[in-house]
């Protein structure tokens, strides 16, 4: 099968935690901000931002909440954000002040530009030939993330991206198979999940994750459980923080 440039970037993808000290040139970073730009978006309301992070003392602590030390080292860390506060400021100097600014739906909507944007931004990256890593962990403390970046009411971040020239070659991280993950007309449930992945539990234990190299990682099955009992008790409560932000989720009380 012939694949054309862009998608054979897309399934050579892995996630890079090591950079070189090389910063990222700044005609990468004005084309990058041109793709964030013309990510698709809800209603055309562009209900989402990019907080840039450059400050040292703010990446040692973005680390810290995310209990990833290289953090720290990253050339490049933005950070995707819901942003209703532009909007709703521009419904009130045109002396609107419709509440639903701040409702379940502006909330979703700009979660969702925001996953996009920064999606848009990790292919065209590594489509330069930087490394890139998600960082989710963002959320582990929403509320220092919140108060580290200053970030107003109707404000809530959803995703991290740091990015830079990578300093190492991980192995393709195994996947399983699309016939458990894609279905066609309906959702299609199997007698026995434990079959299915039979095979793929095996494969990923011969996969070398680069965080420990001496050891190769569990099943993915028992990957699934360990996470699911290492529960984060602030993450559970990540609605509270939202509603918080200003948003209105309309919860049953």
């Amino acid at each position: 099968m012939q694949y054309n440039n862009t998608i054979k970037t897309q399934l050579e993808h892995r996630t890079i935690r090591e950079f070189t000290n090389e910063p990222v040139p700044e005609e990468m970073l004005s084309q990058l901000i041109q793709v964030a730009s013309r990510t698709a978006t809800s209603n055309g309301l562009q209900a989402s931002s990019i907080i840039r992070v450059t400050d040292p003392d703010k990446k040692k602590e973005l680390a810290d909440i995310c209990k990833q030390e290289y953090i720290a080292r990253m050339p490049e860390i933005w950070i995707f954000i819901v942003d209703q506060y532009r909007n709703s400021r521009i419904a009130k100097e045109n002396n609107c002040h419709e509440e639903s600014i701040g409702d379940m739906d502006r909330f979703f909507q700009g979660f969702t530009d925001a996953c996009l944007m920064a999606d848009n931004v990790e292919n065209a990256a590594e489509s330069l030939g930087l490394g890139t890593v998600y960082l989710g962990s963002i959320l582990n403390d929403p509320v220092r993330t919140i108060k580290l970046l200053n970030l107003p009411k109707l404000t809530f971040p959803a995703l991290g991206l740091g990015f830079g020239i990578p300093n190492q070659e991980p192995q393709l991280k195994p996947r399983m198979d699309m016939e458990l993950r894609m279905f066609e007309n309906g959702y299609k449930t199997f007698d026995s999940y434990m079959d299915e992945i039979k095979e793929y539990d095996e494969i990923m234990q011969t996969y070398y994750d680069l965080r420990d190299t001496n050891n190769r990682v569990d099943s993915f099955s028992k990957q699934l459980i360990t996470k699911l009992e290492n529960i984060n008790p602030v993450r559970q409560k990540i609605v509270n923080v939202i509603v918080d932000q200003g948003f209105d989720l309309k919860l049953d009380k």
